[in-house]
């Protein structure tokens, strides 16, 4: 056996290129490797263990969510996309963030729920630059993980936002197109641009030497992996076989999504007439499917282990014609018990669940040392309304997807006292990761799941 060992932490470097590799047998520590082959037991290696946080808008339609049964359960219409990845899910209900009520405060839902999501808290009610609210579990998570990884965490989702103006009954835009937030006073932007996303994980931090790879890439029709090309070439000649395919499957992930990339760029800039547009996909199915590999790229080679995923800003108006419906999802939502209306609200519902399925599939055909990258996930995906016409904020629809690294055990639906509050999922989240706290936001205690 080859005693070569990789370190964890290694990077492929070319010009304006650092690229991060994923976990390797030979990432194990050679003494670990030679203990099992003689038979013995090797000391056990902690796991990394993620967090992920996507974020619907605009409520669900409850009735097609929601299980009929408790403990094991049969998917409902709109979680039925879900089915090859079933064991892997619970459906978590009775779970609420009551400070995303109203509270003297008015109107104004859609804003707290965005800000309230990830931090249990009541945000003050402003248009201008004095926005108060609290740290999300996220951001609480970085600060004490963030070390760890090349990125304490990363922030993504479709649709952009404003961090200014009135955007909803007088609440800043910041609150409601924001669910992630370092501070009480700092929310943290999410990137919508797949590229800008791309360029950010592989690059080496020299913009210059960025720019000029970008520009040669381009012009030149080159893969970033051809700036790490002797790189790459020196460390296959020292691994084994099966860690040669592992690599050769990552790069291959790598050169089809910027294949993809390319693709529509090229489409964007023909259609805006020769204005070099964003990498933002004009569908919004590929879109979160691209930003969600992006994801994966990010865990595979554990440059952050904690994310945020807007899937779209509550309160977002967005039509979607790629699955025939041309009224606005903000509009549908207040359906006044319409059928016409709740049947389209249904489907916009299943679509973001179709893409959900997409990535929970990704994460679970990729390996993650032994396991697979969602059996090393807590994924949490949810709203902060219930149902989109009454502006709810209780009994709260929210799946939790993965095993967090050994710590979980998925594939059943579980009824909580409604309310309950949401923090106190996120407590036991966090314990589950290793950061002890009594409280967060407004927790209670930890939830059993």
């Amino acid at each position: 056996m080859s005693k070569f060992s990789v370190n964890r932490r290694t990077f492929l470097r070319g010009a304006g290129t650092a690229l991060a590799l994923p976990l390797l047998e030979q990432m194990t520590p050679v003494q670990a490797a030679e203990a099992k082959k003689e038979g013995k037991k090797a000391e056990p290696k902690a796991r990394a263990n993620r967090m992920v946080f996507c974020f619907v808008p605009n409520g669900m339609h409850m009735a097609d969510w929601t299980p009929k049964t408790e403990g094991d359960y049969e998917l409902p219409w709109i979680l039925e996309p879900l089915k090859n990845v079933k064991s892997e899910i619970s459906v978590l209900s009775g779970l609420a963030q009551l400070n995303a009520r109203a509270l003297g405060n008015g109107g104004g839902d859609h804003a707290r729920s965005g800000a309230s999501f990830l931090t249990g808290a009541h945000p003050a009610k402003t248009a201008g630059a004095d926005i108060r609210n609290a740290i999300s579990v996220d951001q609480f998570a970085a600060q004490k993980l963030g070390p760890v990884t090349k990125f304490p965490s990363l922030e993504i989702g479709i649709e952009p936002g404003n961090q200014s103006g009135n955007c909803d009954s007088g609440y800043s835009c910041a609150y409601q197109s924001t669910i992630s937030w370092r501070s009480d006073t700092t929310p943290v932007p999410k990137e919508t641009n797949p590229r800008a996303i791309f360029e950010r994980l592989f690059g080496n931090g020299n913009n210059g030497e960025e720019a000029a790879s970008r520009f040669q890439r381009d012009r030149y029709r080159k893969s970033i992996l051809d700036f790490v090309l002797d790189d790459a070439r020196e460390l296959e000649s020292k691994l084994g076989v099966r860690d040669r395919r592992k690599l050769d499957e990552y790069f291959t992930g790598i050169r089809e999504i910027e294949q993809r990339l390319s693709y529509v760029e090229k489409s964007n800039f023909q259609i805006a007439g020769g204005v070099r547009p964003n990498g933002s996909p004009r569908d919004p199915g590929e879109h979160i499917r691209l930003m969600g590999d992006m994801m994966l790229l990010a865990f595979q080679a554990d440059l952050t282990r904690i994310c945020t995923f807007t899937f779209a800003n509550d309160g977002s108006n967005r039509s979607y014609r790629n699955i025939g419906i041309s009224e606005g999802h903000h509009e549908l939502s207040h359906h006044g018990r319409s059928q016409e209306k709740q049947e389209k609200i249904r489907q916009i519902n299943r679509f973001h669940i179709e893409q959900l399925a997409y990535v929970l599939e990704r994460l679970k055909n990729t390996r993650d040392g032994e396991h697979s990258l969602l059996d090393n996930t807590m994924l949490v995906y949810g709203a902060g309304i219930g149902d989109g016409d009454r502006h709810n904020h209780d009994d709260l629809p929210i799946l939790l997807a993965g095993r967090g690294a050994g710590t979980l055990t998925p594939g059943q639906h579980i009824k909580y006292e409604n309310p309950t509050p949401m923090c106190n999922l996120f407590v036991s989240m966090l314990d589950r990761v290793g950061i002890k706290t009594e409280r967060f936001g407004d927790s209670s205690g930890a939830l059993k799941i």
